[in-house]
């Protein structure tokens, strides 16, 4: 257990020491942290949406300058009204506040206007229920045609009532009334909890992806250099490959633990200057960091044993990423599929993955998050985790024990598996 603790330390010790590893979490670290207090010096009001108190002058002066842009942001269109629903301009001006129409006498001239850019789109009106629009170049979202929609179907429904003999002030009362719901959440709001599930499922990926090929590469250097024969006859190699994996995952702590933490923290010390409107980030219950805690260490320490019986398996790091294409794929496969479904974390998909080791350490605490989930389920899904780790620890380091004396051409992490079976 010794030589382990002595493996463990001098490899933490070698990323500590590693200037690019700690410039860059402290460089993170602060510069989250003093993102979360940018509102205390800076008026963010516009971008956040909140009300911001100014003394008098100022506020005159802020209206005025919008009233100018308002006026250069006149939007023109044309409209050719041959049933004479809009004779009166009233009703055009209320729902385009923000625009000025020009009447044209046919759809020719309406055309060509559009085409010279004298308006920027233009309404040929058939009927209450049918007009054409006309666009020089279409937007994904086009805001006059969405209104105008309704401007027609209010039109629509004044025509109708009048046919009919119904009063039309009645008929909104009765037809538009307003429906009232009070809202009383007994569970967890999925809407509340999304973005920082989704979050934390790219920090995880992202972790076991770089530390993993970190470890890879670490592993392979010494085989490159043959200081790994004189280590594996000095050492057990399953304290060599347990130490390298173990290290790795306490710098990985150490890191995302200070970048996430002076996020948070510099949140909750700036919420009301941010309006609370990063909650849906960073205002994480105590119940799934700790949960994301618990698996992000087991899903990374599965992997990270894959990945350093992988670097064993290589005699060069340009190398290593052939090997690792099987593990990388699995990884990437499951990133995706729980970021698909995680509008429905009480699905199949997202229940079935929540107890495979290769995708519970992300799935898992999604559910917690977002899902129903029992506890049993947790502690189930916790267990053969962490068994799995256990028994790809034991595989990786046979596996590291065997590839470390081989060099030349690259051996597949199956071909691998077979031949530690023959071997036994």
């Amino acid at each position: 257990m010794r030589r382990f603790w002595t493996v463990f330390e001098f490899e933490l010790l070698s990323y500590i020491k590693n200037k690019s590893f700690m410039i860059t979490t402290i460089l993170l670290a602060v510069l989250l942290g003093a993102v979360m207090f940018l509102p205390r010096f800076i008026d963010m009001s516009d971008i956040l949406g909140i009300e911001q108190t100014v003394d008098n002058d100022k506020q005159a002066d802020q209206d005025s300058e919008d009233a100018d842009e308002d006026s250069q942001d006149i939007a023109k269109l044309g409209i050719v009204d041959d049933q004479g629903f809009f004779t009166e301009k009233a009703i055009l001006e209320q729902a385009f506040p923000d625009a000025e129409f020009t009447f044209m006498k046919d759809v020719e001239e309406l055309k060509e206007a559009v085409e010279s850019e004298e308006v920027e789109a233009g309404f040929l009106v058939k009927d209450d229920l049918n007009y054409e629009y006309y666009v020089l170049n279409r937007d994904i979202t086009d805001e006059n045609q969405i209104i105008f929609n309704e401007v027609l179907s209010l039109i629509h429904k004044q025509i109708y009532c009048a046919e009919n003999g119904i009063d039309y002030a009645t008929f909104v009362e009765g037809y538009e009334a307003a429906v009232e719901c009070e809202e009383q959440i007994l569970g967890k709001d999925a809407e509340d909890s999304y973005w920082y599930c989704y979050v934390l499922v790219i920090v995880i990926f992202m972790m076991i992806i770089m530390y993993g090929v970190m470890i890879a590469t670490a592993v392979t250097t010494e085989k490159s250099n043959r200081s790994i024969e004189v280590l594996v006859t000095s050492i057990d190699s399953t304290y060599l490959l347990f130490g390298k994996v173990f290290a790795g995952a306490v710098a990985a702590v150490v890191q995302v633990g200070l970048i996430l933490g002076a996020a948070l923290v510099g949140y909750s010390m700036n919420h009301t200057y941010w309006g609370d409107k990063l909650d849906i980030i960073l205002d994480i219950p105590g119940n799934v960091l700790v949960a994301f805690a618990i698996f992000g260490i087991g899903g990374f320490l599965f992997y990270a044993f894959l990945y350093g019986a992988v670097g064993a398996l290589v005699s060069k790091t340009e190398d290593i990423n052939k090997v690792a294409g099987g593990i990388q794929m699995i990884i990437m496969i499951v990133y995706f599929v729980v970021l698909f479904q995680l509008q429905n974390p009480d699905g199949l998909p997202m229940k079935v993955c929540s107890f495979l080791p290769v995708s519970s350490y992300s799935a898992m605490f999604v559910r917690i998050g977002m899902g129903s989930v029992a506890t049993w389920e947790i502690v189930v899904s916790a267990v053969i985790l962490f068994v799995s780790v256990f028994v790809a620890g034991w595989i990786a380091a046979k596996i590291y024990r065997m590839g470390t004396l081989r060099y030349g051409n690259p051996i597949s992490l199956s071909k691998a598996l077979k031949d530690l079976k023959k071997a036994e």
